[in-house]
């Protein structure tokens, strides 16, 4: 990653900033030399990390705790950045929840959960604060996702189907947008060794990853801050998980649930 100040008088905001990828894009971020807006559930470690940055980047850093599963925390949020007169030049919709498991052994609440997150929420903060980019005639998004929205996952079902939601919203926005001065990226990770994917082999103890398929979330979201300055519009990092999504998308649908089945089962039984 450029060390070259490219942010300088602009602002990220970013979702899901207090951990695992959110908190190393932002860090990303704060070296390039934008300015911050954090936001998670957990303020006063967003104060804390907020604070760093700040220190160690030179950059103007704030944070706003917000819980985006409920309806109205988009609308609330955009509505301080414009009483605060924040322009918002990049937006970073990390914030997501996962579940692991069989489909029928997770409560419908649950489920429900993960949809408001990971697709309401995602929908909710793009249809706010896209607009004034675009009337500006510059922005920048990035949509975190998963390779898991190439392929069905059983075991991950509702989870690998928001992340599908994802990366279908951003391929068409990006097309929407094309020649606006406003670009739509998805970064689409493998496993990741983030608190959530911690969380999620805590609440399953059947989930078992070899190390040599779990990714470094410093390194995915350096992929991901390129790949949303440079405007691209989908980024898979690592060769291994770039090799599975062209073999997905290029197999017969048929093969490609099978291998989701086997490797699923072979997963939950290592």
């Amino acid at each position: 990653m450029t060390a070259s100040r490219i942010g300088k008088d602009r602002t990220a905001l970013i979702t899901g900033a207090s951990s695992g990828i959110g908190e190393e894009l932002a860090r990303c971020f704060a070296e390039g030399g934008f300015n911050l807006v954090l936001v998670a559930r957990r303020a006063d470690r967003l104060q804390a990390l907020a604070d760093m940055l700040s220190a160690q980047h030179g950059v103007q850093t704030s944070v706003a705790a917000a819980d985006l599963a409920q309806c109205g925390s988009a609308a609330k949020l955009a509505g301080e950045m414009k009483r605060g007169k924040r322009a918002i030049d990049v937006l970073v919709n990390c914030a997501g929840v996962l579940e692991h498991g069989q489909f029928i052994s997770m409560a419908a609440d649950r489920h429900r959960q993960l949809i408001e997150v990971n697709v309401s929420a995602l929908t909710a903060m793009l249809a706010h604060f896209l607009p004034p980019m675009l009337a500006r005639g510059y922005g920048r998004i990035l949509n975190v996702a998963s390779i898991a929205a190439f392929q069905p996952v059983p075991s991950l079902a509702t989870y690998a189907a928001t992340k599908a939601y994802v990366l279908s919203l951003t391929e068409s926005l990006a097309e929407e947008l094309r020649d606006t001065g406003v670009t739509v990226s998805a970064l689409c990770p493998g496993i990741t060794a983030t608190p959530m994917m911690h969380a999620a082999q805590q609440a399953s103890q059947a989930l078992k990853l070899p190390g040599i398929v779990v990714g470094d979330a410093r390194s995915v979201a350096i992929e991901g801050y390129n790949a949303c300055l440079n405007g691209e519009v989908i980024s898979v990092p690592g060769g291994l998980n770039l090799a599975s999504t062209l073999l997905s998308r290029a197999a017969p649908k048929w093969l490609v649930r099978r291998l989701g089945g086997f490797f699923g089962r072979a997963m939950t039984k290592a």
